[in-house]
């Protein structure tokens, strides 16, 4: 059993998943191993609406103290220039989804998706 912020998370998966359990946590994060601004990220991730990735990025980068993404704004007038990118906490996730994203294109490749 695992306590993190007085809830309690019976497995070692389940404390992953709630950092990067829901449908588009995972592909956002792959895409922000490199930094990135918003407009690329929104290229990128075309099926995502543009409400869901704005709460998305908002949850991944309020998560703990410590988020998983930073977000700095360089502007302070519209339109305005932000960029997004992983915190060192994000970048522990790095093989973790590139194993993830390896693990699909072979499942792609044995299902000829």
């Amino acid at each position: 059993m695992y306590s993190i912020d007085n809830k309690q998370y019976p497995c070692s998966t389940s404390l992953t998943m709630k950092y990067i359990g829901g449908k588009w946590k995972a592909v956002i994060l792959i895409h922000l191993i490199e930094k990135k601004r918003y407009s690329e990220l929104r290229k990128e991730c075309k099926v995502i609406t543009e409400r869901t990735l704005s709460l998305q990025l908002k949850e991944l980068e309020e998560l703990e103290e410590d988020g998983l993404i930073t977000r700095t704004v360089h502007t302070n007038k519209p339109p305005l220039r932000v960029d997004y990118e992983l915190t060192s906490f994000g970048r522990t996730l790095i093989p973790l989804l590139q194993a993830i994203a390896q693990w699909g294109s072979k499942t792609a490749e044995t299902l000829k998706l």
